[in-house]
């Protein structure tokens, strides 16, 4: 089966893991036995995506050498490469990248879930949006007593320890080809930005909200956390033939 294409946003410089990453590119932070990008290809084959293309960047010669290294994975995927000469955004490499011309997933590579990647192609199809947004519900807890006041400065109520809860990106979407017509080569775009102009234009932006498990590892206290849960339970992430 072919699922279609798919781009590992992998040249990052990952300042949050610092100082591990000032000499090692983050997609190859270990989480358990495995570099995260590692697992993030394993699972991409297993679902039945075929071509991969890494968008690279803060020590891409380290990268190249790791796929090089690691014939198995070549074998499950077509693997091809895009060097940046200077960062463009988490939107404005994908201008660079050739032969988009169907429906394809882009990635963070610092990414650790359980999401069904075919799921999230199959919703962003059937909703006609021009990008679709893998979203994870977070519980944001707020260890103080939150004082609500009116104009005046009168206290109107008082919550002790409140709990929200919110949609957040997981860092995987799906993008309709047309989209690149916004992203012009060379000029830095981050994605949020380009939502906003999608949405500006009157383009629909799907949310795809999920049950998956995902954690950003280049936040610290994820990583810690990531350890601790791929050790434990890998076989969550299909790789317990790894």
């Amino acid at each position: 089966m072919t699922a279609g294409r798919v781009v590992i946003l992998a040249g990052g410089k990952g300042t949050r893991l610092r100082p591990f990453t000032a000499s090692f590119p983050k997609p190859l932070v270990p989480v358990g036995h495995m570099p995260i990008l590692e697992i993030l290809l394993r699972q991409l084959a297993r679902d039945g995506f075929q071509h991969v293309t890494l968008t690279l960047g803060h020590l891409s010669t380290l990268i190249r050498a790791f796929i090089a290294q690691h014939k198995s994975l070549q074998k499950k995927l077509n693997i091809d490469f895009i060097d940046e000469e200077k960062p463009t955004g988490t939107a404005g490499s994908l201008a660079t990248v050739p032969n988009l011309d169907e429906p394809f997933l882009v990635m963070n590579g610092d990414v650790l879930t359980d999401l069904d990647f075919n799921a999230l192609l199959a919703a962003h199809k059937s909703s006609g949006a021009a990008l679709t947004i893998a979203a994870n519900r977070q519980n944001v807890k707020i260890d103080l007593g939150v004082l609500e006041t009116d104009t005046k400065g009168w206290l109107t109520g008082y919550i002790e320890k409140p709990e929200h809860q919110f949609d957040v990106s997981m860092g995987v979407y799906v993008y309709e080809p047309r989209v690149l017509k916004l992203i012009k080569r060379d000029e830095y775009l981050d994605f949020p930005d380009l939502v906003r102009m999608l949405l500006a234009r009157g383009e629909h932006v799907h949310v795809h909200r999920n049950n998956a498990f995902w954690l950003d590892i280049g936040r610290p206290e994820d990583y810690a956390k990531a350890q601790d849960i791929f050790e434990a339970e890998p076989e969550r992430f299909g790789l317990e033939a790894a």
